[in-house]
């Protein structure tokens, strides 16, 4: 039995108070996991897990154990660096996080182009319009705009993102083109639920923030959505520049209110504050940092 790899199979399961899930973070099956599991206990001589049907828990030995593995698995990997510096070939696995809309397009390119550079590093992409917990679920990365909101993760900023408001010319032609954020309320807003304050929209006027109260009959959690129904006709929108830039130079979408744009948002990388960040991290968010400001 491989010790080192066997404790990255039960530090994964114990984060994941799943052998299924901690299994499919080990690129294991769940039987070979929870084998890798028995093996370990069976050599320290000690249950590590309490097991039921339904659940999977820490016995007080296990998060002993556990909180123990953590920094050892991370000196391992810095170890392992300290090799891989040398060779200059990097390997491993990346496990990375973005909402699905960016994640989907906007940063397949550049993920693209750094496994080109490095065809031993193999990436994990999880994608979700909900923040995914990074340290509980053992992310290295996760790609977020806005600012940082957990003070135990660390983040770089990667570029600005103008937040831009737009509808349609269909949809201005039948309800008109509203020039002052108050007129909005005579329009049907299309409700991008992410946001922290999804029913205000914030404008930028004579350098003062004013919030303005808007409804409609559409929210959604992904900006490509609010997007997609803006250029039916369906209302206005609001949303990253990145979901609307290809529509607004093709015609379909017209951008509103642009002199009264707040500060553009910024995209971050975003990883644990206390975790080693490994060669192949390191090399991906400059990686990142670099395409995005290019």
């Amino acid at each position: 039995m491989d010790t080192i790899e066997a404790m990255r199979v039960f530090v994964n399961v114990a984060r994941q108070k799943s052998f299924t899930q901690g299994a499919k973070q080990s690129d294991l099956s769940t039987k070979l996991a929870s084998k890798y599991v028995r093996q370990l206990e069976a050599r320290l001589d000690a249950q590590l897990f309490y097991r039921t049907t339904r659940s999977v828990t820490l016995t007080e030995t296990g998060r002993a154990y556990y909180k123990r593995c953590q920094p050892i698995l991370e000196q391992f990997d810095e170890l392992e660096d300290l090799v891989q510096d040398r060779q200059k070939e990097l390997s491993g696995t990346i496990r990375l996080t973005a909402s699905t809309g960016f994640g989907s397009k906007e940063l397949i390119e550049p993920l693209l182009s750094y496994q080109k550079q490095h065809p031993e590093v193999k990436v994990d992409l999880r994608l979700s319009d909900n923040h995914i917990a990074v340290v509980e679920e053992g992310v290295d990365i996760a790609i977020r705009f806005g600012k940082l909101q957990d003070s135990n993760l660390m983040a770089r900023k990667l570029k600005d993102m103008r937040v831009v408001f737009f509808a349609s010319p269909d949809y201005l032609s039948l309800n008109g083109l509203p020039t002052h954020p108050e007129e909005l309320v005579d329009h049907n807003c299309l409700l991008f639920r992410s946001s922290t304050d999804s029913k205000n929209w914030h404008f930028n006027l004579n350098g003062q923030i004013v919030s303005c109260p808007v409804s409609g009959t559409f929210n959604a959690d992904s900006p490509r959505a609010i997007t997609n129904m803006s250029r039916g006709g369906l209302g206005i929108g609001i949303g990253p520049y990145y979901a609307v830039e290809n529509h607004v130079k093709s015609g379909e979408l017209t951008l509103l209110f642009e002199e009264m744009e707040v500060e553009p948002m910024g995209l971050y990388a975003v990883y644990p504050e206390n975790r080693h960040l490994t060669a192949r991290i390191r090399a991906l968010i400059d990686h990142l940092v670099a395409w995005f400001n290019d």
